[in-house]
Parts: C-alpha cells; sequence; structure tokens
C-alpha cells in the first residue's frame, strides 16, 4: 500500500502493517485493522460498498498522532454479511468494538454512511465520544449521486483476474493513478473458492429511505460535540451550501474543504485530509 500512498503524497514514517482484530456482536462477526499506538484511540468508519482498508493511506500518515482502528461495518470488507443492517446495530457494532478493544472514551472518524453511524454513537452515548470529524456527509446529502460507482462494483463480480476490475475502472476514469486504483479494486474484492474474483461487500440494495432520515438528525444528534466537516471540494455528494448549514447549527462544528477530492476524500487527497484530522484531533475541545 506505500507505493500508492507515496504517489498520493502521504509522508510514511512506519510502514508496517496494522493488526487484524476480531471480534463477534449481536451474532455478526466483526472485522477491524488495529493500526497501534499509545495515544487517543480514535476509530475511523468507511462510507456504504467501501472497506476499513479505505483508510489505510490517511492511517499510514496519521499514525502516531493517535491509535488507529479501522472498523469493517457488517456486510462491508471482512465482517460477516447479516440481515440487520440499520442505523442503531451499526452503531451497536462500533459501541462493541470500544468496550472489546477496552477504550472508554474514542474519537469518530466517519465518511458518508460511516459518519451516519459514528453519530448515531455519539448521540446514543456521548459519555464515550470525545470529538468526531464526519467526511463529506451531512443534511442535503445526494446519494444518488455516488450510484455509478456503487453500481460499478457491484456489477463487475465475478471475474477471473482482478486486472480486469482495474482495467474497467480506468475506461471509467482514464486520468486515475493505476497503481492508486489497483490498490482500491483489491481491497473491494476477494478470491472465491471456486477461484473467481467478487466483490467483498453484500450487494443487498442499502436502505437509503433510513440513511437520509438519519442524515437529517446529524445536527440535533451533535449539538453537544465538537465536530470537523471535510467536504471534497469536487464532490457530487455534498453541496457546498449543505455543508455550512450544517456547521451554523453545530456550537463547536468547523468546515474544511480539501481540493482535488470528490466524494471519497481519503482516496482522492489523503494528504490534505490527514492535515486537517490531525489538527482536529490535537486540538482542546
Amino acid at each position: 500500500m506505500t507505493e500508492p500512498a507515496a504517489a498520493l503524497g502521504v509522508a510514511i514514517h512506519d510502514p508496517a502493517p496494522p493488526r487484524d482484530i476480531h471480534l463477534s456482536h449481536a451474532g455478526c462477526r466483526l472485522h477491524g485493522f488495529d493500526w497501534g499506538g499509545t495515544r487517543s484511540p480514535v476509530l475511523l468508519l468507511h462510507g456504504g460498498r467501501l472497506t476499513a482498508h479505505t483508510w489505510d493511506f490517511v492511517c499510514l500518515g496519521l499514525r502516531g498522532d493517535a491509535r488507529l482502528v479501522a472498523l469493517d461495518l457488517r456486510g462491508h470488507g471482512d465482517s460477516d454479511w447479516s440481515d440487520d443492517y440499520s442505523i442503531d446495530t451499526l452503531a451497536a457494532d462500533v459501541l462493541a468494538a470500544a468496550d472489546h478493544l477496552g477504550f472508554d472514551r474514542v474519537g469518530l472518524v466517519g465518511m458518508s454512511l460511516g459518519g451516519v453511524v459514528a453519530a448515531r454513537v455519539a448521540d446514543a452515548r456521548p459519555d464515550r465520544v470525545d470529538r468526531l470529524a464526519l467526511i463529506d456527509v451531512a443534511p442535503g446529502v445526494d446519494f444518488d449521486s455516488t450510484r455509478r460507482m456503487r453500481e460499478f462494483v457491484t456489477g463487475l463480480g465475478p471475474v477471473r483476474e482482478l486486472r480486469t476490475v482495474v482495467d474497467a475502472a480506468m475506461r471509467v476514469n482514464p486520468r486515475a493513478n493505476r497503481a492508486v486504483v489497483a490498490y482500491r479494486m483489491s481491497t473491494l474484492f476477494r478470491r472465491a473458492p471456486e477461484g473467481n474474483w467478487v466483490p467483498k461487500a453484500d450487494p443487498s440494495p442499502p436502505d437509503f429511505p433510513a440513511i437520509l432520515a438519519a442524515t437529517d438528525r446529524l445536527a440535533d444528534q451533535l449539538s453537544g460535540t465538537p465536530v470537523l466537516l471535510v467536504r471534497g471540494e469536487r464532490s457530487r455528494a455534498l453541496p457546498h451550501l449543505a455543508a455550512e448549514r450544517l456547521v451554523e447549527r453545530i456550537p463547536d462544528g468547523h468546515l474544511v474543504v480539501v481540493p482535488d477530492a470528490g466524494h471519497n476524500v481519503q482516496e482522492d487527497n489523503p494528504a490534505a485530509l490527514i492535515t486537517a484530522l490531525r489538527a482536529f484531533l490535537m486540538r482542546r475541545p
């Protein structure tokens, strides 16, 4: 992962891979990556159809500044699929992971769906959340704008060679860095027993009405929490005005716009996101 991270401008001081963690909650086996460290713990939550690997570049550059743990939400990555993907259940999984790791209070970083889940955690257990960074999600978000990428991933499997997926992704975005795309696709697919590559995520369609309803409650849920909202400058999912409106409603809310980034800020411009997160995680509330 270090080659594509370096290509995106991430300064890497420790290239060691993270440690896998496993736990079970409510009958579902969950997985994550523990990047180590002795400072304040921070849990990172990915967006829909992504995995904990989406934070790899950020964690490579931010490790040492916090105890970073990236989680695979149920139905994603190497966590089990489930018949219950409600926001309440996903939030309970996050709290179970914090308990499993022995964390009393945590910082949360959540992108898109992960941000909605993080806000639910903060609302349910404000005593457990020190601060929260939302990545490209706020009331007014347009998840329909991300449909093309979701359908691209789910529509590709199974394939015999992962290179087929990379080639297809490069046709969608010819200006992309191939090494970065190849790494991204390798984290979204797994090799099935018969040898084909298939998407890791549960293909069940997300419950967007429920997710959007939860998104509309973000300001009320976060009124007592220090919040950093990060918007990708090129994001089609989150209008700038919607981002401004949310931080205006949060007493300790701040907005950072990351250049050269769309909805997946953590993958498009991890170096700038690292700078913003470091400042937020280090400051006193």
